[in-house]
């Protein structure tokens, strides 16, 4: 089972989707390496695909996927306005809560954004 860790930052009632080339829409984060704990993953992700720098994660919920085990951040970010793709991200931009349904993600994406806005 793959371990991956997923990061939800959400600013003014907008969540943050990153995209590879030729890739549905999701949201920030990656493999958990070895030795690795998922938390410091989700801010090494965040900073990887977005160049944002964690100020604070709180940790959310653990959601099984097929194959993968998702471990999900919600991150406090210091510098939120100055999100830009990087690395082998080709876009990232803030999508509206209202938008979600309308959002090429996959099942598993919408899933862990529908289960953070039912929290707030």
């Amino acid at each position: 089972m793959k371990i991956r860790a997923t990061v939800i930052c959400e600013h003014e009632g907008h969540i943050l989707f990153v995209r590879k080339a030729r890739s549905k829409w999701a949201l920030p984060g990656g493999k958990v390496e070895r030795d690795e704990r998922p938390v410091g993953a989700a801010e090494r992700e965040l900073q990887e695909e977005t160049g944002l720098n964690v100020d604070g994660l709180l940790y959310l919920q653990e959601l099984k996927a097929s194959d993968t085990l998702h471990h999900v951040f919600e991150a406090s970010v210091v510098n939120i306005d100055q999100a830009r793709p990087c690395n082998e991200i080709i876009d990232c931009q803030w999508h509206a809560y209202s938008a979600l349904e309308q959002l090429d993600a996959t099942d598993t994406t919408k899933q862990i954004v529908r289960s953070f806005l039912r929290r707030l």
